[in-house]
């Protein structure tokens, strides 16, 4: 399939990756030329200077970019390049309202646009082992599938456009609240004087155990924060989540707390550290 890429940042490159070892034709792009060309040299892919270069005649166009804006940029300058019925994958995650926006958009122009932002991290991106959640035409979905599986390891359509957006806020609003349950039970364990590595072996076995504590659990004890999901990304995604429960009248008293928290460990200089960084503010105050 000929396919475009625009996007190559820590989540769009090792996507795009996993497309050309897959054995498609991809052309990348990114508002960086250099990182597209890097990009391109690394993996055997192409590279274009422009959006409408890199669109030219594709079936599939895939974006992973920064927000609401940007996706708008980018997809209003790729339609009128694109093939006959050709389908665009969003893996941005922006609001709901832009969703269907450029899904009516882009069904106007005689193509499709499915909403699918992403969750697994870097991490995730890099060994192919996203969750995809999709909204928009389940057939558009369908032609696009086979390739989005060379980076997935689910992908689940959840209604019409705008509803893959609104699955990814229940995703972060479901991570906020465990982050931070997570912060608080290390603080608690260190300031009881407990062997942290003792109390990891004998909760995670039970019902307190997640993703978040078994992948999270010693760093945030040793203070380590230098990576994956970084906390100014999370704070763009909570936006998005609080402006949508003041549309939609969900009450959500423990993800403004927690939102609130975030703003604490960036006053404290932590924009790009991991979201367990939620410890950092506790142990502060130990």
């Amino acid at each position: 399939m000929k396919i475009a890429f625009a996007g190559l940042g820590v989540m769009g490159a090792p996507m795009a990756r996993h497309l050309v070892n897959a054995g498609h034709d991809v052309i990348g792009f990114n508002r960086t030329t250099a990182k597209a060309q890097a990009w391109a040299t690394a993996t055997g892919g192409r590279f274009a200077p422009a959006v409408a270069e890199a669109a030219k005649g594709v079936e599939l166009f895939i974006l992973c970019v920064g927000n609401d804006d940007d996706v708008r940029a980018v997809v209003t300058e790729a339609l009128p390049h694109l093939a006959d019925g050709a389908v665009i994958v969003d893996h941005t995650t922006t609001s709901a309202k832009v969703a269907r926006e450029m899904a009516q958009l882009a069904e106007g122009q005689g193509c499709w646009f499915v909403d699918a932002p992403v969750s697994g991290g870097q991490a995730g991106a890099e060994n192919g082992q996203l969750s995809v959640m999709a909204g928009g035409d389940a057939a558009a979905l369908a032609k696009a599938e086979p390739a989005l599986q060379s980076y997935s390891k689910a992908i689940k359509h959840m209604g019409s456009a705008g509803s893959g957006q609104l699955t990814k806020m229940v995703n972060q609003i479901a991570i906020a609240g465990v982050v931070q349950g997570l912060a608080e039970a290390v603080h608690f364990a260190q300031v009881a004087g407990l062997d942290t590595d003792a109390v990891y072996e004998a909760v995670s076995k039970g019902a307190a155990q997640s993703w978040q504590m078994d992948n999270r659990w010693k760093t945030a004890v040793k203070g380590e924060f230098e990576f994956g999901f970084a906390v100014d990304w999370m704070r763009k995604d909570l936006g998005l989540v609080l402006d949508e429960a003041r549309t939609n009248g969900a009450i959500l008293s423990q993800t403004a707390l927690v939102d609130q928290f975030y703003a604490e460990v960036q006053a404290m200089g932590g924009n790009r550290w991991d979201t367990s960084s939620l410890a950092a503010r506790l142990q502060d105050r130990k």
